[in-house]
């Protein structure tokens, strides 16, 4: 899909926002991320509508590692979204930004003493605890502290998500969680449910990303109800919340076809509702969507360097940019939609393979894809990368990450700045051995 303020003029030009993105090349600078407020809003608003029918209301938390900067922090804060963190960093970026704290989800699969100090000192709302280690580590600290630490346990449900092996975490085989098929689950609740200074709030379980089927994400709330439904029988305990987690696919291909919300958490409410014992409350469901709010609400722009073909008929055009700044074609395979600005429509088409400038041959952003025939200079725009762009962009070959500008109703924010070659050597010392040294 498109940002909802795509529009192409007369002069086959792109605008988004009501902004031309020829003139926030010009004004920016390329490689350049840009951001539309009003498809991020508009699916901010799909997922509390949705969730708001539940009984009782659920809540939506933000992926951060889809995209975060302390303005994105802003803008969820404003709209009383919920934020999921997996590191002292992303919490620290929330807080700076006046994000509510009881709001906040901390999770990872590997925290640190001083992060799940940062996070209880915070006072965020629910800490994901991921294994038995971890565990202790949050009794300890809560207890050096003096406070109760609110724990969801994250439980792996068995549950297969037909997406990259890459990002399925469901499976009784993945790095994350308490395993049910192994009792790892049965052994966590048991030992939650003895320490002082941990107070068990209920489960979650995430079951992979970009998951373009209903079942799974049915059938987890369904596996995490079942669940819990066994140890209030044999405990008394019963969950104020369960975690379904997100990866609701979006649509990067014309082939995708992302999952119906509302038939999800209609079907979720049908099963709290007849699962949950009538002397019982029923138990909070939270979501934690990140790509589905921001990647088609995002852009990247390249400036056109190179243009060449090359023996056996293969046809290449070079960019500004690549796995740097989008290393997810490299990593997962991804695939994306892009069009060459002012030229959006054209009949000359002809199939491309768009590559970056970084020094690997894998540096290839899109393979074999019909693009309107490209020039030198040209601006080449492509769609669907607000997520996992900027928030997994390196300095590899010493090249700055680029800017991230928002744009809304003609006008536009720079909401994170272009890093330059003094941001590259700030951090680094200089070398200052002598050879009498090694002598």
């Amino acid at each position: 899909m498109k940002p909802d303020t795509f529009m192409v003029d007369q002069n086959r030009q792109i605008s988004i926002g009501g902004v031309a993105l020829a003139y926030l090349a010009e004004k920016y600078g390329t490689p350049l991320y840009v951001l539309d407020y009003e498809t991020i809003v508009h699916r901010i608003k799909d997922y509390q509508d949705a969730l708001s029918e539940l009984t009782p209301p659920g809540q939506a938390f933000y992926a951060g590692k889809a995209f975060l900067c302390q303005a994105m922090a802003g803008l969820l804060e404003q709209h009383q979204m919920g934020l999921d963190v997996v590191s002292g960093g992303e919490l620290y970026t929330a807080l700076q930004a006046g994000f509510n704290p009881e709001r906040i989800m901390f999770h990872g699969n590997v925290k640190t003493r001083e992060e799940i100090a940062y996070a209880l000192t915070a006072h965020v709302g629910h800490i994901v605890c991921d294994s038995m280690d971890e565990l202790e580590r949050i009794e300890e600290e809560a207890a050096r502290i003096g406070c109760q630490a609110p724990v969801l346990l994250r439980i792996t449900p068995g549950i297969e998500a037909h997406t990259h092996e890459f990002i399925r975490t469901g499976q009784f085989d993945s790095k994350f969680g308490f395993g049910l098929a192994d009792g790892l689950a049965d052994r966590a609740v048991k030992r939650a449910l003895t320490l002082e200074h941990v107070l068990l709030k209920g489960f979650h379980a995430h079951i992979g990303s970009q998951i373009l089927e209903e079942d799974p994400f049915i059938l987890n709330a369904e596996t995490l109800l079942r669940y819990s439904l066994g140890w209030n029988q044999s405990h008394g305990w019963w969950p104020e919340v369960l975690n379904i987690g997100g990866g609701f696919g979006v649509r990067y291909q014309p082939g995708d076809h992302p999952p119906r919300l509302t038939t999800v958490v209609s079907a979720i409410n049908e099963l709290l509702h007849e699962l949950t014992p009538k002397e019982l409350a029923v138990p909070r469901i939270f979501m934690e969507p990140g790509r589905s709010i921001i990647a088609e609400a995002g852009v990247t722009l390249y400036r056109v360097l190179v243009t060449k073909s090359v023996p056996g008929g293969k046809r290449y055009i070079s960019v500004d940019g690549g796995m740097g700044d989008n290393i997810r074609p490299a990593l997962y395979q991804a695939e994306y939609r892009a069009a060459i600005d002012g030229k959006v429509g054209q009949d000359n088409m002809e199939t491309v393979t768009v590559a970056g400038r970084y020094c690997e041959t894998g540096d290839v952003l899109l393979k074999d894809i019909a693009l309107s025939q490209a020039a030198v200079d040209d601006l080449l725009v492509v769609f669907d990368t607000g997520a996992y762009n900027y928030s997994m962009a390196s300095n590899y070959n010493r090249v700055p990450r680029p800017a991230v500008v928002l744009v809304h109703q003609g006008q536009d924010y720079l909401w994170v700045a272009r890093e330059s070659y003094q941001d590259l050597v700030r951090a680094d010392s200089p070398y200052a051995m002598t050879l009498a040294e090694f002598r």
